[in-house]
């Protein structure tokens, strides 16, 4: 039996979140007997979250799909993977020769960015086949942030972060690392990090509707009202520049448009936002003044600006301040890093994620060469060339995560051909014609995901491989392998070209010979190859020489301006002229901001034991005490609302309607309420944790379609939505309702 074998340990770090955790695995008879910190890894050293240290449970559930299996009228039905591929490619083949090549798309989730190869060849399959409708979680959370970061320095991947260990003044916006870590940049144990800046003198402030984790860890809370952030952004850069915080040697030396910029904020005083933000127009001044006169200081922002209805506006604010502060490349500031290659020097020169292509309906930017996936459905819904016809779901799991999921579900059902690559038969998949089951992290070898390998996104660097820990216990493949497939099923060539179609399809069938049971592809070879390009130690040395990492050179302050941004011209473009435009059309808003002022809006809230969608199928997370996601009000509110603490209450939007029990919870400021997202699994064929939950999924209640999303970047809102809080008609009780 398994409990006497003997136990073998290994190193790997987890791919759950941007942290990168170092951890121990311990393994008995090919199963995980238990995940710890690896407390001898370079930088995480002994941290990693209750998430990170269960998930072993999520990957050995008895709901793992094994094999794969193709949808026959209401059923699902196991295949062979032969079958499998050759019905996808016959499918596949038909649409596209009735329509074109870009009537097939993918959706690339969240999961796919955590495994070094899965989005590269993801993306090669599209290549193959021809198609340029590519979607992705981006334009749910962090499009924004690229689409500026193309705007202001070239490129979307240049991404500068806070150099935290160092800053004298930290102002974080709209974001909850205690529970949610930082949003792109890997940072370990960020409580204990944020306590060090406090430790250290340093001013630290959190703007956000709720008294966060985050604030009550440390530093000073300040009160925001749901999306208004556009109008703090607008304040806080007149205010610096009023009381002498610009560093003009810099700004004349490194970029353009300030003399734009600084006509566009003289009329939005701290008194005149204050009346929408609700922040006192002294409370502003004060943050202003302590990050002017800090040594070095930095603003960030995550996704509760993100999700807003300015979110690309507030970045770009954001990255002005940080910049014409003198703070932009600055150590203490913000830095721009570099991966073990540099890539968005070599992307640009080869002209990657640069395109300029729109959606077919609205209009709208792609972003990363990806579309927005607020125009999904009516992409699959609306007749006419390039009406989507074929989905590839990818590491996803749209219809939780995505605006208006009860559209998109009726979407999804016209299509021709849907097939998901998932780990389990999730709300997604449940309604696929074919599903493909996937390895875990812990199957396959990898290195750290892209970007902290290829843009440096990393807090303190370094670098790790981790081998396969765990066998596989079914017919699962990487999804590397997969796409291979797929590109020879379909009768296309991956990334569009026979030579690597034969060389991979050769190197395949060599590995698979001299593996017994293995149908992949050499992929530690792969990740190898990748580490000698970059001029870093081999797979093999990282591996058995240095199994807690190593450390990489530290980020050089100085090694960016004038150096390594991508504009035409070298230079930071502070004034992009279709913000500007964005930007003038503020005041109509900001008036009907002031006549909205007592309506509730609806924000979202984490927990430590969820992440998106992916863990409510662990019984552990899911006790008598977690069944349920809830409306989160403050006293105040529920009160003049007519509900008391448990009660279940009908939430409404301009979409939809959800029912759900209520708490009260007075960390939120007046007028908002929280309700987490990721849950709503009743759909769901093979979760039978999560399908017996009881909560209702958020994203009924958000918008989507082409005039709900923002212009700029195609970024939906999904964070202050205005909503109505009533008590529920019929009888009060916490049945399963995902919607009503």
């Amino acid at each position: 039996m398994s409990r006497h074998k003997p136990i073998e340990t290994h190193t790997t770090f987890c791919r759950i979140c941007e942290a990168l955790c170092g951890l121990e695995v311990d393994v008995r008879g090919g199963q995980v007997a238990a995940i710890r910190p690896d407390g001898a890894h370079v930088v995480t050293g002994g941290f990693a979250c209750l998430k990170g240290l269960n998930q072993h449970h999520m990957y050995a559930s008895p709901d793992r799909l094994q094999y794969p299996l193709e949808r026959r009228g209401d059923r699902f039905v196991r295949v062979s993977w032969e079958e499998a591929l050759d019905g996808i490619g016959k499918k596949l083949r038909s649409i596209v020769g009735r329509t074109s090549p870009d009537s097939v798309a993918m959706y690339v989730g969240t999961a796919a960015g955590f495994g070094a190869l899965h989005p590269i060849f993801a993306q090669g399959f599209m290549q193959g086949v021809g198609s340029a409708s590519v979607y992705s979680t981006a334009t749910q959370d962090c499009a924004n942030k690229f689409a500026a970061s193309t705007e202001i320095y070239g490129f979307p991947f240049t991404l500068p972060f806070p150099d935290i260990d160092h800053t004298d003044c930290l102002i974080i916006v709209g974001a909850n690392p205690a529970v949610s870590k930082w949003s792109f940049l890997q940072v370990s144990n960020p409580v204990q990090r944020l306590k060090e800046i406090e430790r250290r003198g340093a001013s630290l402030f959190v703007v956000d509707p709720r008294r966060t984790e985050t604030a009550k860890a440390a530093g000073s809370h300040v009160f925001i009202r749901p999306n208004t952030d556009i109008y703090f952004y607008l304040s806080f850069l007149r205010e610096v520049i009023r009381i002498g915080g610009v560093d003009h040697t810099r700004v004349r030396r490194y970029m353009r448009g300030f003399e734009e910029i600084a006509a566009l904020v003289k009329p939005w005083t701290p008194q005149r936002t204050a009346k929408v933000t609700k922040i006192p127009a002294a409370t502003l001044r004060q943050m202003a003044k302590a990050y002017v006169e800090a040594e070095a200081a930095a603003l960030y922002m995550s996704t509760g600006v993100n999700m807003g209805t300015h979110g690309t506006l507030c970045y770009w604010l954001q990255e002005v301040i940080n910049a014409i502060t003198g703070n932009l490349d600055r150590r203490g500031g913000t830095l721009v890093g570099r991966g073990i290659v540099d890539f968005p020097a070599f992307a640009k020169k080869n002209g990657l994620l640069t395109s300029k292509r729109r959606s077919r309906v609205g209009g709208l930017p792609s972003v990363n060469e990806t579309l927005p996936g607020g125009v999904l459905a009516d992409e699959i819904l609306t007749p006419g060339d390039g009406q989507l016809r074929a989905l590839f779901v990818t590491g996803g799991n749209p219809l939780i995560t995505m605006a208006n999921s009860a559209r998109l579900r009726d979407a999804f059902r016209e299509l021709e051909l849907l097939v998901s690559v998932d780990i389990y038969l999730n709300e997604t998949s449940s309604l696929a014609h074919y599903v493909l089951p996937a390895t875990s992290p812990l199957e396959r070898p990898d290195l750290p995901f892209s970007f902290p390998l290829f843009l440096g996104l990393q807090s303190r660097p370094w670098l790790q491989a981790t081998r396969q820990i765990v066998p596989l216990a079914g017919e699962q493949r990487d999804e590397a392998t997969i796409y291979l497939d797929l590109c020879r099923a379909c009768g296309v060539d991956i990334f569009g070209s026979r030579i690597a179609q034969k060389l991979l399809d050769g190197a395949r069938r060599l590995y698979s010979a001299t593996h017994s049971g293995e149908h992949a592809l050499p992929q530690e070879r792969m990740l190898d190859v990748l580490l000698r390009v970059a001029k870093q130690p081999s797979f093999k040395t990282l591996n058995s020489k240095s199994p807690h990492g190593i450390k990489l050179p530290d980020h050089k302050p100085g090694s960016f301006l004038g150096r390594r941004v991508l504009t035409h011209d070298r230079m930071v473009h502070l004034a992009p002229s279709e913000y500007l435009a964005a930007a003038a059309g503020l005041d109509d808003e900001y008036e009907r901001e002031l006549m909205r002022g007592s309506e509730l809006r609806l924000i979202t809230k984490r927990a430590i034991t969820t992440h998106n969608s992916w863990t409510h199928n662990i019984e552990k997370f899911t006790g008598p005490r977690n069944r349920s996601n809830y409306l989160y009000m403050h006293s105040d509110d529920a009160r003049a609302a007519g509900l008391a603490d448990g009660e279940v209450a009908d939430v409404q939007s301009e979409t939809g309607t959800v029912r759900i029990p209520i708490r009260i919870l007075d960390d939120l400021m007046p007028g908002t309420v929280a309700l987490p997202h990721g849950w709503g699994h009743q759909h769901a064929r093979g979760l039978r944790v999560a399908s017996g939950t009881e909560g209702v999924n958020v994203n009924l209640l958000a918008a989507d379609g082409p005039d709900r999303l923002e212009s700029v970047s195609g970024m939906a809102n999904l964070t202050g939505i205005p909503v109505s809080v009533m008590p529920a008609e019929g009888p009060r009780n916490t049945s399963s309702w995902s919607g009503i």
